[in-house]
């Protein structure tokens, strides 16, 4: 289960299918050091996201691909 504390790095190695999701946001630079350290909380954050519909969409598919 991903959470507005996950870390995008271990969201990504966990689940690096979830990379689309990011990419949809706007984040592009997902292989950036800085961008991996961050919560998806601050990735949502600084790109203007909501965190809450993000983490239900992400954990939504993770679900349905479990």
């Amino acid at each position: 289960m991903v959470t507005k504390d996950s870390i995008i790095g271990d969201v990504l190695d966990q689940y690096p299918e979830t990379a689309q999701y990011f990419l949809e946001i706007g984040m592009h630079c997902l292989g950036c050091p800085s961008a991996r350290n961050e919560t998806v909380a601050q990735a949502c954050m600084v790109h203007g996201v909501n965190a809450d519909e993000l983490i239900a969409d992400i954990n939504e598919f993770l679900a349905k691909n479990a």
